[in-house]
């Protein structure tokens, strides 16, 4: 079945098939890979694929627990689940998105805009819960002194690393996604830029065997992202609903300190007073001073820039707000140069190309 309705059909191998059937092709490229499952030759192949690789079985009080550790082939699986985001990407584009704008009736800016916020508020969304109920099974959120304790975290639980590839799936998916999606590339560098950030601090945090504090590091981030985009939504529907933009700065400040003082509690007094401060690949630990000042640098001009970003915001909104206070009841706001494509706009005046006036249109007196 199809994902998307087809109003054109296009020639194989075009560009305009590629983008228009991408969820397709995907979906069967994941379908050859669970066939493999069915036949003993090919069942341990398509294993490496589907579920987390390096397990070792540990005896606890527990019981027998299965315990996981990072590798190469941590790459085949989170290929095969970033197939998996492109497909659930294309569902909820095309049964709850393009629903949705089919009856809202949005310009070509607020579609844009409303399709991003929709994809990454069903994503936070989900992430946050999943987030939570990790840090309530495993004990993080109720005893701070475990993300630093017995370090390094080598060894992982199913549930742990198989989020830690999801996130990675999904980031990844977002690349290929600007094309399918006809990103403008006005907006390619803005989300460029909030893509590697994610990719590199989840990799920084999995990488290093800081999973514990990254994990809850994420929880905040997940839980102020989808504030953020909850509210542009609801803008976007109802420019009425501004409020709750106020409502998310004050949220995006907290956690923003929030997320700095863990930083400073976890690397630079929990892990600087555990005994063993030595460089060991094979045992996967990296409490260094070294290694910890470029995490803790990296992350806290992270969270520095995006302070700054919200601060240069909120000033040109305000001055946005007292200039319209200021204005005269009636009075419109100065109109901004444009271009079009059969000349040139310049306040309202139409003028040509090379910059001579229009010929007079010749009024008929009836």
């Amino acid at each position: 079945m199809a994902f998307r309705r087809r109003n054109k059909s296009y020639p194989f191998f075009s560009q305009e098939f590629l983008i228009q059937n991408h969820a397709d092709i995907v979906l069967c490229l994941v379908v050859f890979i669970l066939l493999g499952l069915m036949f003993e030759t090919t069942s341990k192949t398509a294993f490496v694929f589907i579920l987390p690789q390096y397990n070792s079985s540990t005896f606890t009080p527990e019981g027998e627990v299965s315990l996981y550790r990072y590798g190469w082939r941590d790459c085949t699986t989170t290929f095969f689940y970033f197939l998996i985001a492109i497909i659930l990407h294309a569902v909820v584009q095309e049964y709850i998105l393009d629903r949705a704008n089919r009856r809202l009736r949005l310009s070509k800016s607020k579609n844009t805009k409303f399709n991003e916020s929709g994809q990454l508020c069903v994503f936070h969304l989900l992430s946050s819960a999943w987030t939570f109920y990790i840090l309530i099974t495993e004990g993080y959120l109720l005893n701070i002194s475990s993300l630093w304790e017995n370090y390094p975290h080598v060894y992982l639980r199913f549930q742990v690393k198989f989020y830690y590839l999801s996130q990675l799936a999904f980031w990844l998916h977002a690349l290929p996604e600007l094309y399918f999606q006809k990103i403008r590339k006005e907006d390619v560098p803005r989300r460029l830029q909030y893509i590697s950030l994610y990719l590199l601090h989840i990799l920084m945090a999995y990488l290093l065997n800081l999973t514990r504090v990254g994990l809850l590091l994420m929880f905040l981030q997940h839980l102020s992202e989808m504030g953020f985009h909850a509210s542009r939504l609801l803008y976007l529907t109802d420019e009425s609903h501004h409020r709750l933009f106020d409502m998310w700065a004050v949220g995006f400040v907290f956690t923003r300190m929030v997320t700095l003082t863990l930083l400073f509690l976890v690397l630079g007094f929990g892990l600087a007073r555990v005994e063993n401060q030595s460089l060991d690949w094979e045992a996967g630990n990296f409490n260094t001073v070294l290694v910890r000042l470029t995490a803790l640098s990296i992350v806290c001009l992270t969270q520095i820039w995006q302070l700054w970003k919200f601060i240069r915001f909120q000033l040109r909104r305000r001055r946005q707000e007292q200039a319209a206070r200021k204005r005269p009841a009636g009075q419109q706001p100065p109109r901004v140069a444009r271009k079009d494509a059969g000349g040139q706009y310049n306040n309202g005046a139409v003028k040509a190309e090379n910059g001579a006036s229009p010929r007079p249109k010749k009024i008929k007196v009836l």
